[in-house]
């Protein structure tokens, strides 16, 4: 009696090569549009001018080249922070199907695997993603010669401790995104036709991992305005910083601002991460597949 050949699960230095291709690819492609914008309309307190209307105040005011301001910091930040979110994904997937006595994958699983992945890759992220804020930020800008000059800057004023401003808020951004979009994969492909060819696997891989990405950003938005605005806050001696914790900035952004400023930078943010998400996924299942034909049996 013949049973299924089921492949032996790549080495954790697979997932995590995969994964750094794969955040190179993406930022390169979308970071214009969902980094740039996005934050620009996240930190701006008053009557969004829209995703166009940033757009092209930006290059107006200040140059084309301003939409890759700040690009080194995310840049270097993308291989180890995809690595960080693939690599954790597969290994929280394995700990939790054993802990769970499961032999596949599902729902609420993948949904828990991502959301611990989110975690994970959180504690990578902040000082990259406080650096990249405070460049993008036109009100504060001007202060800094580079990303170094923002890192000397802070540990100067704030201690080493001053890097890990907005550690919170980025975890519970982490948290929500990897979950909506790992939970959301689990679920599509479950849904689309088997694909029958490689061309037909990649295309699964593309639009599950694109609807991942807009689910993942519905989530998470909120979380990800409030990052932005604890993280572009200054501080300044003797008075309190006006956003500090997530939720309790949630409830002062809805209340001073109405619901919707929760939802500030979405669109830019969507159109970035939903075929951003679907470009992660098939990059790193592409990339995966080159390793395992590298490898060769038993990973294949």
């Amino acid at each position: 009696m013949s049973t299924e050949h089921k492949p032996k699960p790549l080495p954790f230095a697979a997932n995590f090569a995969a994964g750094a291709i794969a955040g190179i690819s993406e930022i390169l492609t979308f970071y214009p549009l969902g980094l740039q914008v996005k934050t620009r309309i996240q930190l701006d307190t008053g009557k969004s001018k829209g995703l166009v209307g940033t757009f092209r105040s930006i290059v107006k005011e200040e140059g084309f080249a301003t939409l890759y301001r700040g690009l080194v910091p995310p840049l270097l930040l993308e291989a180890p922070k995809r690595a960080v979110k693939f690599a954790a994904n597969d290994f929280w997937g394995k700990t939790f199907l054993d802990l769970f006595g499961e032999s596949k994958m599902t729902q609420n699983i993948s949904i828990l695997t991502g959301a611990t992945a989110g975690a994970t890759e959180s504690f990578v992220v902040v000082p990259f993603e406080l650096v990249k804020i405070r460049l993008q930020d036109k009100a504060q800008a001007s202060l800094y010669k580079g990303p170094m000059d923002v890192v000397r800057q802070i540990v100067r004023k704030d201690g080493l401790l001053g890097l890990y401003a907005g550690m919170e808020s980025t975890f519970w951004r982490h948290v929500y995104w990897n979950a909506g979009y790992f939970g959301t994969i689990y679920q599509v492909k479950s849904l689309l036709p088997k694909p029958k060819s490689k061309e037909s696997e990649l295309f699964n891989n593309f639009v599950s991992g694109a609807i991942g990405g807009f689910a993942g950003t519905v989530v998470n938005t909120p979380f990800d305005v409030v990052k932005s605005r604890i993280q572009g806050g200054v501080r300044v001696p003797g008075e309190p910083l006006k956003y500090n914790w997530t939720y309790p900035a949630l409830l002062t952004i809805a209340r001073e601002e109405g619901l919707g400023a929760l939802y500030k930078g979405f669109v830019p943010k969507v159109l970035r991460l939903a075929p951003g998400g679907g470009v992660l996924l098939l990059v790193v299942e592409a990339t995966l597949g080159i390793f395992r034909q590298a490898l060769g049996p038993p990973y294949i």
